[in-house]
């Protein structure tokens, strides 16, 4: 929390400095002044909160579908299955 009262985050993965180096030691810098560090896909997950908001799963989704490597097609292959249950 900073002194305003603040939690503030730094999404490390969507940001970059001129070499792998110096993006390092800026995130290291922020976390020693308070920062949390964070990724892009985590911060996906805190705006969609839960899956039970039916009504932003598909943006989401798609979103981690096109972008999310992996855990984009393991969210395809979950969404597929559900589908399939009769749910």
């Amino acid at each position: 929390m900073n002194q305003e009262g603040f939690d503030v985050f730094v999404v490390t993965d969507a940001s970059g400095g001129v070499s792998h180096e110096a993006h390092d030691m800026a995130v290291r810098r922020m976390v020693q002044a308070g920062v949390v560090p964070i990724t892009w896909m985590a911060v996906l997950g805190e705006w969609q909160r839960d899956w039970a908001r039916e009504e932003t799963i598909a943006g989401a989704g798609g979103v981690q579908a096109q972008h999310g490597g992996a855990s984009g097609v393991a969210f395809a292959w979950e969404t597929q299955l559900l589908a399939g249950s009769g749910r």
